[in-house]
């Protein structure tokens, strides 16, 4: 049976990312970061219970101190009521690639050779560490590295078009989680929440 890292948050696009692993009889290791993120422990419970059930639960990892004092609103959480969050206030320096260098070290530790992640192509201004040309590269930097190969199914694809794979899976779209701005509870003005909630209307699911 192949095996894959995947890295895994609660939102919509990891999600059905892992629901396409497990349509395809892949054994996979789900890997959680809390980074600092205000919202990491929705993120823990969201990601226990959206992961396909018959997935093994996943293993979390801790990093937060990297991105100590932070000014981010991904770290710092906004008071919606009084302050206006913009796409620049969320952006975390190196983030992503911090993930992938960790995925990969963790992978190639337990004699995996495949990482798996639910990046789109991102729209948002800052986050150019999410885009399919930082993948790309990505990709031609590590082939020289080590034999961990990365595979963002999504990396060319809408938020719609995430949107209908997830129903066609079965995903419980309802109960993922990706909210940028608050701790609790989707925010709905947030990039990631107008994004969603745009993709689930083109995709004839409100």
């Amino acid at each position: 049976m192949k095996s894959a890292i995947l890295l895994a948050s609660g939102g919509l696009d990891s999600t059905t990312v892992a629901y396409q692993l497990a349509a395809a009889d892949v054994d996979v290791v789900p890997i959680f970061f809390n980074y600092g993120q205000h919202c990491a422990e929705v993120e823990w419970d969201r990601v226990n219970e959206v992961l396909p059930p018959s997935m093994r639960r996943p293993d979390r990892y801790d990093i937060a101190d990297i991105f100590r004092g932070s000014q981010s609103r991904l770290i710092r959480e906004a008071d919606l009521w009084n302050e206006e969050v913009k796409d620049d206030d969320l952006y975390i320096p190196y983030r992503t690639m911090l993930f992938f260098a960790a995925a990969a070290a963790r992978a190639q530790t337990i004699g995996v050779l495949d990482v798996y992640t639910g990046f789109i192509n991102s729209n948002h201004a800052k986050e150019i560490d999410c885009t399919a040309a930082f993948m790309n590269n990505l990709e031609g930097l590590t082939s020289n590295i080590g034999p961990v190969r990365f595979h963002s199914p999504f990396r060319y694809s809408s938020k719609a078009d995430v949107a209908r794979a997830a129903t066609d899976l079965g995903v419980p779209i309802g109960r993922t989680y990706s909210c940028q701005a608050a701790a609790q509870f989707p925010c709905g003005a947030c990039p990631n929440c107008v994004e969603r909630l745009k993709a689930l209307k083109e995709a004839g699911l409100v």
